[in-house]
């Protein structure tokens, strides 16, 4: 089942749940078939990784990992945070989106 995902690439989005509660970062990539997004600095794990060849180099890697998208919601910089999204077609049939607290479209 694909999930009806109204966040996109590139929005900036607040966590409202777990260890990173309050953090704010913007999208990476959205994957609408898992409902997962990840998010530029949360969630980050950290990996030690054995060098496999000669010419390679051992170390720790970090890497942010997918969030559920139920725990992060759209931050408005009108409202100073999370809110939710609303769509709006305008009367030239285009879908839009907006900030169901302050009504400013994105």
């Amino acid at each position: 089942m694909v999930a009806k995902i109204k966040l996109k690439k590139g929005d900036k989005v607040i966590v409202n749940t777990g260890s990173e509660k309050g953090k704010k970062g913007k999208i990476l990539k959205v994957d609408k078939k898992s409902g997962k997004v990840l998010v530029e600095g949360i969630n980050v794990r950290t990996k030690h990784v054995k060098a496999k060849k000669q010419g390679q180099e051992s170390g720790i890697i970090k890497s942010e990992n997918p969030i559920a998208v139920s725990k992060v919601n759209f931050y408005c910089d009108k409202c100073g945070k999370g809110v939710k999204l609303g769509i709006k077609i305008d009367e030239n049939g285009k879908k839009a989106r907006f900030c169901k607290k302050c009504q400013e479209i994105k």
